[in-house]
């Protein structure tokens, strides 16, 4: 009886089976739609109205915090421009100060000089009017000056009088009813080319000065007169002081 030799190994891989050589290319495929969904889904939240609102709020703040800084620096602009006008002012308020007192002077010494009507004697050159806080009382300050070629000494004494409204009635208060007891017969005076004179006297609460006059009485010569409105006396500069 013939033997038959035994099944020699065989040296070929075994064939794959037919599912795993589809498995590859599907699960490419679903990998891809994957990939797709998750981009498609990140796209899909930017555009949703919440991220368009959220953009639309942080744009809105930017622009609200920039007309903020310009409008500070409008109104820091506008303070400075405010301090700077208001100290323009009081320095032409001061200037103009200064010349009205300067043109008093210089009218005052060319009276002394003679550079005005030289041939005038006696003149009340100045008077200004003080109010005393707090109170009813007022302070008179007045000039006297004659013409320096004139070289002679004059002497006399000087009242005032005050006119103004009280009841509904116009009446004058004379130097009696103004001046105090030291001062009743008026102020004196004695100079030979300028001398500046005060005095202090109260005014009733019930009473509205209007004119102010103001009464000379020289030894051995005619009393003058000066009458001035109550105003102009009040923003009057006062007399330069007196060297006797």
């Amino acid at each position: 009886m013939t033997r038959r030799p035994p099944p020699r190994p065989s040296t070929h891989p075994p064939a794959r089976s037919g599912w795993r050589r589809h498995a590859w290319p599907a699960l490419a495929w679903l990998g891809s739609v994957l990939l797709a969904g998750l981009m498609g889904g990140a796209l899909t939240w930017h555009a949703t109205p919440a991220a368009h609102r959220a953009r639309e709020v942080a744009a809105l703040q930017a622009r609200i915090d920039g007309l903020e800084q310009q409008l500070a620096n409008a109104q820091r602009d506008r303070q400075v421009t405010g301090i700077a006008t208001a100290s323009l002012r009081r320095t032409l308020t001061q200037r103009e100060e200064e010349i009205a007192g300067l043109r008093a002077d210089l009218a005052f010494y060319a009276r002394l000089v003679g550079g005005e009507a030289q041939g005038e004697g006696l003149k009340v050159q100045q008077v200004g009017l003080q109010r005393l806080p707090g109170s009813h009382g007022w302070n008179l300050s007045l000039s006297l000056t004659q013409n320096a070629k004139r070289d002679a000494e004059v002497s006399g004494t000087v009242t005032a009088s005050v006119q103004g409204v009280r009841g509904g009635k116009v009446v004058q208060l004379d130097w009696p009813a103004l001046g105090d007891t030291a001062q009743r017969d008026g102020l004196p005076f004695r100079f030979r080319y300028f001398q500046a004179l005060h005095a202090t006297f109260v005014l009733p609460a019930d009473f509205r000065p209007t004119q102010l006059t103001v009464h000379v009485a020289p030894s051995g010569g005619a009393p003058i007169e000066r009458s001035i409105d109550w105003a102009a006396a009040l923003a009057a500069a006062p007399p330069p002081l007196s060297p006797g």
